[in-house]
Formats: structure tokens, C-alpha cells, sequence
């Protein structure tokens, strides 16, 4: 049997390999640091604007500059190995201090651009005037190039707005169809834009079974829009949405008109206090003391809750209904006009008793 020999890497090898070895696991942790964010978390956000028709090198220079990454070199190697360098896009970006390598990379190649915006709230019941002015005071539209766009604007593409009757005397071509939610809105957003994003707010609420019921009502979109506006801007208080409603169908049906304040504030074109018999009076379309039936069109914006009031009344016997003016917000309803007049006088105490307990 022969002797195995047992042969020594030679010192130099091993001192070689040795280096070798020191020297990758050096050039990893170098690596290694130069991918992590140059800062921690916190801070303002850094906007970046990348050009079209740039390269990687330019990409990782401006993101380097920016102090977003360390290391430009480093980063361009590190888009080779992940296959992505030709696929950054050009647009504005917005990245938090401490944001990841990988976090940057697939926002610039998805095409995450940032938006500047701001969020509105449109309230239920608001007016067109009033969301030109809201839209006005935030900064993102002109108050008269709103409201041209609302009367002169092409929307044709909204089926719901070529439906508008264009034989009614109307205030404002979509009043009522500037759904009422909270918008964000790009700053450089042209009035027409915010326009039609109101009007795709709505079309959402127009489900399939909300035109059904529609039908079976004999309904328009308009005149459902109409009705609406009246519970919006007369309820205040939700569980009497759809007993308000119900009053309104009860008159309609009965040929009766309407009476409904809301409609003459709206004559004025803004809240007065008190109305006074004069008020009722005035000769307008939608004068609903003087008119019977619905006005020409909405007077606000309703909201979901009144929209669906309209679509399921309660069903009832009352014709009139006037304020509490208790601090409820409440009304009192009732089926004939002596119980009205007795529910008014009872409304007058409770006014008169606030007043004197102030």
C-alpha cells in the first residue's frame, strides 16, 4: 500500500486567495453601502424632473445631485444588472429622503409621475356659483372660466348631458350634475378637466338599477336631478329625506304646486333669512309658489342620500311640512292645510321661546 502524500497549498497561494477573498468581501460591503440612501427618513420630499431622451448615466447624475443616491456609477451598474436602464421615463417625480434604490428604479420605470394637486370638497346642495367659488378660493380654477365651461363646454360625451332639456329656461346648463364629493385636483388642471371630472363622478351613481327604477317612476336623469335638489337643499336632517320626498311626489301627483322655498333662494341666488310674501310672488321659471310642477332644473347639487330618497319615498299622506325651529333641524308634517296652519303657529312658539331664552 502506498504512503498518501499529503501535498500544503503554498504559502503565497494562500495569501493570495486570502487577499483575493478580503478584497471581494471589500468591494461587497463598498457596493453594498453605496445602494443604501445617502439619508435617513424625514425631511421634505425632493422633486426630480428626468428629460426625455436621456440615458441611465444622465438619469443616475440627476438623482445623485438631487442627493438621492450615492454613488452614479453605481447605481448605472446596478440598472444593468436588474435589465432596466433603457426603460427609465422621462416625467416629474417626487421621493422622500431615505426612499430605496428599488423603490426609485420602479417608480422611473413605471412612470409613477407626481401630480401636484389639491383636494376639495364639494358639499352637498352647493350651488354652480358656489363651486366655482370653492374651486376659486383653493387655487385650481377661475371662477368665470369655470362657469363658461359649465355653459359652453363640449361634454357631449356624457349621454346624461345631451339628455338635458334645452327647451327649459336653465340658470346654468349643468347645475345639479356637479356631483358633490372631495376632488383632487391637479394644480395646472384646465376648468374644463375639473368639469368633466364632477360630471364621471356622476355617471357612477347612474347603476343600472337606478335607471330601472327610473323607468318605472317616469323619470328623466334631469328631472330626477331636479327633485333631488329640492330634498337636498329643504332636509336637513337624514331620516326626513325620504318623508320630505315624499310630500314633494304627493303634491306632483296631485297637481298641486310644489311651495318649496329652497326654489325661491335660489331666485335670489343666495340663503336669505326670511322670505316674505313678496318674495313668493316674484315671476320666475322656477318660482315653484307660482309655477306648479318641477322647476327647470336642479338648484344644487344633491347628494346620495337624496338621490335615493326620490328613487323610494316614504309613502304617507302629508302635503305640507314647515321647520320645528326648536334646534332640531326637524319638521313637522301634516296632511291638510288646517293642520299646517296649526303646526306653523306651534313652530312661531318655538321661535319666539328661543329668542327669549337668549
Amino acid at each position: 500500500m502506498k504512503p498518501v502524500i499529503r501535498r500544503r497549498i503554498p504559502r503565497w497561494l494562500f495569501g493570495a486567495l486570502s487577499l483575493l477573498a478580503l478584497a471581494a468581501a471589500a468591494i461587497g460591503v463598498y457596493v453594498y453601502i453605496q445602494l443604501q440612501p445617502p439619508s435617513a427618513e424625514g425631511g421634505e420630499a425632493v422633486i426630480v424632473k428626468i428629460p426625455s431622451g436621456i440615458g441611465s448615466a444622465e438619469v443616475a447624475s440627476i438623482l445623485k445631485e438631487k442627493g438621492l443616491i450615492r454613488n452614479a456609477r453605481v447605481y448605472r451598474i446596478y440598472l444593468e444588472v436588474k435589465g432596466v436602464s433603457d426603460r427609465l421615463q422621462a416625467g416629474t417625480y417626487r421621493f422622500a429622503p431615505g426612499t430605496s434604490l428599488e423603490k426609485i428604479t420602479a417608480d422611473l420605470v413605471a412612470g409613477n409621475v407626481y401630480r401636484d394637486t389639491i383636494k376639495v370638497t364639494i358639499p352637498e346642495g352647493f350651488r354652480v356659483e358656489q363651486v366655482a367659488e370653492r374651486l376659486e378660493q383653493a387655487g385650481v380654477a377661475n371662477r368665470e372660466r369655470f362657469i363658461q365651461a359649465i355653459q359652453k363646454g363640449d361634454f357631449s360625451n356624457y349621454s346624461f348631458v345631451r339628455q338635458i332639456p334645452a327647451e327649459r329656461p336653465l340658470k346654468y346648463r349643468l347645475e345639479g350634475y356637479l356631483f358633490p364629493d372631495t376632488y383632487e385636483i391637479q394644480k395646472d388642471a384646465d376648468e374644463t378637466a375639473i368639469v368633466a371630472m364632477m360630471l364621471e363622478r356622476l355617471s357612477r351613481e347612474l347603476t343600472p338599477e337606478r335607471l330601472e327604477r327610473l323607468k318605472k317612476l317616469g323619470l328623466s336623469i334631469h328631472d330626477w336631478l331636479t327633485l333631488a335638489s329640492l330634498v337636498e337643499r329643504e332636509a336637513m336632517v337624514e331620516k326626513e329625506r325620504p318623508v320630505i320626498a315624499g310630500v314633494l311626489w304627493n303634491r306632483l301627483k296631485k297637481g298641486w304646486p310644489l311651495q318649496v322655498d329652497a326654489t325661491i333662494q335660489y331666485v335670489y341666488g343666495k340663503q336669505k333669512e326670511r322670505l316674505t310674501h313678496r318674495d313668493l310672488k316674484i315671476d320666475d321659471p322656477y318660482n315653484t309658489y307660482l309655477y306648479k310642477g318641477l322647476p327647470p332644473g336642479p338648484v344644487g347639487s344633491p347628494g346620495v342620500s337624496s338621490l335615493e330618497a326620490v328613487l323610494f319615498p316614504e309613502e304617507h299622506q302629508y302635503f305640507f311640512y314647515v321647520t320645528k325651529k326648536d334646534g332640531s333641524n326637524e319638521h313637522y308634517f301634516a296632511k291638510t292645510y288646517a293642520e299646517h296652519q296649526q303646526n306653523i303657529a306651534l313652530s312661531k312658539r318655538h321661535q319666539e321661546q328661543r329668542i327669549g331664552n337668549r
